[in-house]
């Protein structure tokens, strides 16, 4: 896999897929297919790795592009997601707009009010601007804001210093984020996703994967055996049936 276009089709073929983790770790894996190896594994020392920085600069210029969904949910996970799955993702994940006051922290609703009027910034700027100055406390409203799917990454600066631009994630998807989705569908839907890139899914291991908890994500892979998608040789195990 050479390009972001290359990178883009991988994503919508699996749906979702984490940037750098390896072999060792269940789920589809930008750097996997960048390597083309179903065994690669993550050297310890990345900054040297050819394969690593290669995925790095894929994820910046997808990031950019702005065709795939990509953020930090449930967990702190950082995931791609493909724009057919970004309403799944939301209708488990994310935050309707007459939620926010309950459920976002002052830090987390500071930086969205300021994000709504100046629509895109970067990360010093933010910080000045919505008065959060501590990094730790900006960082973790950040990624609040980014688990409820609201703010995304919209491109990575190293020049004159290295800094994200953040943006509303609706502004990018509005259809998708704006689609109502029932949250047993969606289960049901992210569980199929998995299912059809892995072609076996063993306990816990949708759960490991995506952030649901365990027992929702039985609820989904048990939904497709229902509608015969998928069969459950064993407790816990679920396969994709035969044609």
């Amino acid at each position: 896999m050479e390009t972001a276009l290359d990178a883009e089709r991988f994503i919508e073929q699996v749906g979702f897929a984490a940037c750098l983790t390896d072999s060792r770790r269940p789920g589809p894996s930008l750097y996997v297919a960048v390597c083309g190896r179903r065994d690669a594994v993550m050297p310890r020392n990345v900054q040297k790795d050819e394969e690593a920085s290669r995925t790095w600069l894929l994820k910046d210029e997808i990031v950019r592009r702005g065709q795939v969904y990509y953020g930090k949910l449930a967990r702190g996970k950082a995931l791609f997601v493909a724009p057919r799955m970004v309403p799944y993702f939301h209708a488990v994940w994310g935050l309707r707009r007459s939620e926010e006051a309950a459920r976002l922290s002052p830090e987390a609703r500071a930086i969205l009010r300021v994000l709504r009027h100046e629509w895109e910034m970067s990360t010093l700027d933010l910080r000045e601007d919505s008065g959060v100055r501590d990094r730790g406390i900006f960082t973790k409203a950040l990624d609040e804001l980014q688990a409820a799917m609201i703010v995304v990454p919209s491109e990575v600066v190293y020049a004159p210093k290295f800094t994200y631009l953040w943006t509303l994630a609706v502004g990018r998807f509005p259809d998708a984020l704006r689609k109502r989705v029932r949250r047993d569908v969606a289960v049901r839907e992210i569980a199929r996703g998995f299912l059809e890139g892995a072609g076996m899914t063993v306990p816990g291991e949708l759960a490991r994967v995506t952030g649901l908890s365990r027992p929702e994500a039985g609820l989904g892979n048990r939904a497709l055996v229902a509608e015969g998608f998928a069969t459950t040789p064993t407790r816990g195990v679920y396969t994709l049936a035969r044609p």
